[in-house]
């Protein structure tokens, strides 16, 4: 057996623990090198060592029509790693490998940069350092003049803001300012967690500087991130119980239309005042019904479907009308939580942008 020389980089990363998009590993000689910062997976090592060993490996696998795509499934691993194989020529100069140490020399410049601002925020503060400059590396830094739109209410949401320097205002009707902020203050989070347009409107109001994630990379991160999901939780349930059902408190027997508040932001009113009672719903396909005891939902159903799946369901809908009601059977009570409120209602949107992605 022999190892031959090769280069190895990462196009797509699924629930990984360590690596992630545009990581290189190189073969040298058998001796496999990463990047110093990282912690090495031994399964990833030995299954991709084991896929070049052997002159005739890579001629089997890596050559057809100059290049192929494989798949590395760490074993014990729930991640999944997608690894495009490069000649050992694309590396084989001095200028090419100086090359290489400049592009991740100047890579880890951008972010330190703005590190020690992120390293203070409350958003990522339950992040180590290398999982900071991962996400670091993900950030697109913009620059805005003074009374520029940055946000614009009844667009679509497209990215998060995290404000580095200046000062952006948030106005309603385009007129009445609601609120202003500043460095380490984020924004567009809320139409990328609910799938709304975007509300209200957010212009800058001295020259900015901003860091931006997109939609797709936004829900890379939470998935890969799981301790951040429960501040963007937190964020709408505070949401929620600020808007109030934009009327007043929830109280027995109000009802509604989800076109003026949708299910995620319903059902977290209840939980968030942890209550007990009824929502029934009316859909253009059939009824549904669900049930909160002290603010867990312990009873699902929606036409043949129930539990889990029927709460899923439920959040993908966009038009119904529904009715809450405080009435709860002595019965109804002992019924078994069906699952953890934050994770159903995380589960159930990373199911509908699944469904989005697929449909685009």
């Amino acid at each position: 057996m022999e190892y031959r020389d090769a280069v190895f980089i990462v196009t797509e990363e699924e629930s990984c623990p360590i690596y992630n998009v545009g990581e290189e590993f190189e073969i040298r000689d058998g001796i496999l090198t990463v990047e110093s910062e990282k912690p090495v997976c031994l399964l990833m090592v030995n299954e991709l060592l084991r896929s070049v060993t052997g002159a005739k490996s890579l001629e089997r696998r890596f050559t057809q029509q100059g290049m192929q795509r494989t798949n590395l499934e760490c074993g014990g691993c729930t991640g999944l790693i997608r690894l495009e194989f490069k000649k050992e020529k694309a590396f084989s100069t001095l200028q090419m490998n100086l090359l290489k140490v400049a592009e991740q020399r100047a890579k880890m410049q951008y972010v330190e940069q703005f590190f020690d601002l992120l390293r203070g925020m409350d958003l990522f503060e339950p992040l180590d350092d290398i999982d900071l400059r991962d996400l670091a590396l993900m950030l697109k830094v913009k620059k805005y003049g003074s009374h520029k739109i940055l946000v614009e209410e009844g667009e679509p949401g497209t990215h998060l803001f995290i404000i580095f320097s200046g000062t952006v205002i948030v106005t309603k009707d385009d007129q009445e300012v609601i609120a202003e902020m500043g460095p380490g203050e984020i924004f567009g989070e809320m139409s990328l967690l609910s799938g709304e347009k975007a509300y209200p409107s957010v212009h800058s109001k001295t020259a900015v500087k901003v860091a931006t994630l997109n939609t797709k990379d936004f829900k890379h991160v939470l998935k890969k991130f799981p301790i951040l999901q429960i501040f963007f939780y937190r964020v709408l349930v505070n949401r929620a119980q600020e808007n109030s059902m934009r009327s007043g408190k929830i109280s027995s027997g109000m009802s509604g239309d989800l076109l003026d508040i949708n299910s995620v932001e319903l059902f977290q009113m209840i939980n968030s005042g942890g209550k007990s009672g009824k929502v029934e719903f009316s859909f253009p396909d059939g009824p549904a019904t669900i049930l909160f005891h002290e603010g867990e939902i312990v009873f699902c159903q929606y036409g043949k479907i129930d539990g889990k799946e029927a709460i899923f369901s439920i959040l993908a809908k966009q038009q119904g009308t529904f009715t809450y009601s405080a009435s709860l059977s002595p019965e109804d009570k002992e019924l078994p939580v069906l699952g953890g409120f934050m994770g159903l209602v995380m589960e159930g949107l990373r199911r509908i942008d699944e469904e989005n992605e697929e449909e685009e």
